[in-house]
């Protein structure tokens, strides 16, 4: 462990596979309690054996962001374990079908904006308390690309971001007054199942890991991290690493 988010607490969705779990991995490393959110509990509480054997501090809340009883109570289960939440990285997301507009399901649309949107509302809601009680607290946001530049067969993946996007803005407005610093990051074509899912004839080997984007989250979830509101396209950041 090196130690830049020690002592700080980190809530991290979709914490079992992906990016989520690249995220939490790094978190771990930097000595950050790690609270990891998931429907899979089996998967979760796996990554939390793997992560707590480093020595890192891990806890498994069980989340379904599907189902607004199971958002509230595992808004219940945080705030009955921490005075404080330092981190909060809204990462799970549902992809949707992948289908022209006019004749797209409603039922995959409205399903999907619970998943990317309602749930990350209640998520925001019910621990804002928390992020006022850090000293630095930090929002990071997981959004795509297609959220502001349209492309065909994207739906209501891409409508659903840009309303993330929208309700992420007005969360750091209202939030000016306090030390909460509010940023979004596009991860670009990374190497996950929700990719492959999207683009099932693309070679995986030719995308970059969600390993290779897990620092960028410790940056932004240092207390030294100032920046605020920014829209953060990963593969720049990268680019920028090499520099």
């Amino acid at each position: 462990m090196t130690g830049r988010l020690k002592g700080r607490v980190a809530l991290i969705t979709g914490a079992n596979r992906g990016i989520g779990l690249a995220i939490a991995q790094e978190y771990a490393k930097e000595g950050a309690t790690c609270i990891l959110a998931a429907r899979n509990l089996s998967a979760l509480k796996k990554v939390a054996d793997e992560l707590s054997a480093t020595g890192a501090e891990v806890v498994v809340v069980e989340l379904d962001q599907e189902n607004d009883q199971s958002i509230h109570s595992a808004i219940k289960e945080v705030s009955k374990r921490f005075s404080k939440l330092d981190i909060f990285v809204a990462n799970a997301a549902s992809l949707g079908a992948r289908k022209p507009i006019i004749s797209y399901p409603i039922d995959t649309w409205r399903h999907t904006f619970q998943v990317n949107v309602h749930a990350n509302l209640l998520l925001l809601q019910g621990l804002d308390p928390l992020l006022k009680k850090s000293e630095a607290g930090r929002v990071i946001v997981l959004s795509a690309q297609v959220a502001t530049v349209a492309k065909a067969g994207t739906g209501s993946y891409a409508v659903s971001k840009a309303a993330l996007e929208s309700l992420a803005r007005i969360y750091m407005i209202e939030a000016k007054d306090t030390p909460i610093r509010v940023n979004t990051v596009s991860p670009m074509a990374t190497r996950t199942k929700m990719r492959a899912d999207a683009a099932p004839t693309e070679d995986p080997m030719t995308l970059k890991t969600p390993e290779a984007i897990a620092p960028l989250f410790v940056e932004l979830g240092m207390p030294s991290c100032m920046l605020q509101g920014e829209w953060i396209n990963a593969d720049h950041w990268l680019e920028s690493k090499k520099l």
